[in-house]
């Protein structure tokens, strides 16, 4: 079923590539400068390498908004993501993917009583502020000195003519570029936590994670809606809000790519914490606002008497429309797949203060016999998800007590037992020897928490605990983690 599931997140990929390839090539393309089909294959090749090397960032924050545990219920997350993008395209508006998978994913929470991360939620819905201002801003810095060279310089006008092409393709191709990297989070993220992928090194040198494995196909997708819809869209994009020039065309595309690549670059992230600054966020932005941003940027510094507002009434009403058709799209979906066609749209997943986790709240900072006391009449009470178990805790710890997520983590329920067939089916190539005599020294033993699972590991080896100093050991780590879950798992049902 695995290929089914997936073809939504293909189908949604699609949707993006006919759509926001305009924000990358639509001016240059509307402006006459490039050829839709130089434009459409250079867009293609740099959205694939995009998505593959530099995407993993911006997909954890999505992860992080709600945790989407079921392939069916990715695949209609997905698909309703799809189809909210594919109805704004026909309409010819640049909509925004971003926001529409997240509709999708709080349509999901709603369903399934899952809880929408707050501070994801309000650090994504920040940046659709922050995503058009901070692309108008860049705009208008790099304009400014650009006509004034112009002006100043005594270029032929073929000469800038040409200058102008090969500063449109290259725009073209770091725009499209930032653009897989950014937004391939939107057509796979919601995959990553359950496909059944693990790390495939080829030729002995070059290893693709599995997310690496989703977002090449993702962009593959991107790929093919860029050379099969994408045109139309790029004439509104290019034309339809402010006619702009070829210089222009050019210092839009830019500083539209700036943006998207703010907000995807972990390389830059870490710089400034190194410097102590405070990081970026890595977050899914949306690259149609970043696009519509810089072109207004422009248009006003031009005095604004050729931007058409109603065509960007009509843009931005599209914005507000996207999460909400998503949302309630992909909630009556999900519906009518579990109960009609009788598909497994989520995992439930359990909470309960089990003899374990209360043991561990005697540890947590700021926890003390209050505590116990306040919680004592849910000991041993088992609630249907993670909704009623936060509002529990919080009708008698208060709502803003940090003691709440962090009971959460530790209450969480994921029983499952150790057996040997569960361990014969775990690829012994993909984990080190080491690595596998601790996982078969837990054969017959039964755990209710994961975290207690890994506890085990951690104590029987050092080759499971987390080293501080290398975060890509770490992240390895999390993936082999992941990886032995779902084996373990199904070889325990």
């Amino acid at each position: 079923m695995l290929p089914i599931f997936l073809s939504s997140g293909l189908f949604l990929g699609w949707s993006l590539g006919a759509n926001d390839a305009s924000n990358v090539f639509g001016t240059a393309v509307a402006s006459r400068m490039v050829k839709f089909k130089t434009a459409a294959i250079i867009c293609s090749v740099f959205v694939i390498i995009g998505a593959v090397f530099g995407g993993a960032g911006a997909s954890h924050t999505l992860g992080k908004l709600g945790a989407v545990n079921a392939l069916a219920g990715a695949f209609m997350v997905a698909l309703s993501a799809a189809l909210t993008v594919y109805l704004m395209t026909v309409a010819r508006y640049p909509v925004s993917t971003s926001q529409a998978i997240v509709g999708a994913i709080i349509g999901w929470n709603l369903f399934t009583g899952a809880i929408t991360d707050p501070s994801s939620l309000t650090k994504i819905m920040m940046t659709w502020v922050a995503c058009p201002l901070l692309s108008a801003l860049f705009a208008v810095s790099m304009y400014i000195p650009i006509a004034y060279a112009i002006k100043r310089l005594p270029l032929h006008i073929l000469t800038l003519d040409t200058m102008t092409r090969w500063g449109l393709i290259l725009a073209g191709a770091f725009g499209s570029y930032a653009l897989g990297a950014n937004n391939i989070a939107n057509v796979m993220g919601v995959f990553v936590p359950v496909a059944p992928f693990h790390d495939i090194t080829l030729f002995k040198t070059i290893t693709f994670s599995p997310e690496q494995q989703l977002f090449f196909l993702g962009g593959l997708a991107i790929a093919v809606g860029v050379f099969t819809y994408s045109r139309q869209v790029m004439m509104t994009v290019g034309e339809g809000i402010v006619r702009l020039s070829p210089v222009a065309a050019f210092i839009v595309v830019t500083a539209h790519s700036l943006v998207l690549f703010v907000f995807s670059s972990q390389e830059l992230s870490d710089t400034l914490h190194s410097l102590g600054l405070p990081r970026i966020p890595l977050v899914p932005v949306s690259s149609s606002q970043a696009i519509v941003g810089a072109v207004i940027g422009v248009g006003l510094l031009k005095g604004g008497g050729g931007i058409r507002w109603r065509t960007l009434g009509g843009i931005a009403s599209s914005w507000v429309t996207t999460p909400i058709l998503a949302t309630v799209l992909c909630f009556v979906s999900l519906f009518f797949l579990q109960n009609v066609f009788n598909q497994q749209t989520y995992r439930p997943v359990e909470y309960e203060l089990t003899p374990m986790v209360w043991d561990r709240i005697t540890t947590l900072p700021g926890a003390s016999e209050a505590t116990h006391e306040a919680l004592d009449d849910m000991w041993i009470e088992r609630y249907p998800n993670a909704k009623a178990f936060r509002t529990a805790l919080e009708q008698r710890l208060g709502q803003n007590s940090p003691l709440v997520p962090l009971i959460m983590d530790y209450a969480e329920l994921d029983s499952f037992r150790v057996t040997a067939k569960g361990v014969n089916n775990v690829d012994h190539t993909y984990l080190t020897e080491e690595e596998m005599d601790a996982v078969e020294s837990l054969v017959g033993q039964a755990f209710t928490h994961r975290w207690s699972f890994v506890e085990v590991l951690e104590e029987y080896s050092a080759a499971w605990r987390k080293k501080p100093d290398d975060p890509e050991f770490n992240k390895e780590r999390q993936r082999k983690l992941k990886y032995l879950f779902d084996i373990l798992r199904s070889g325990s049902e």
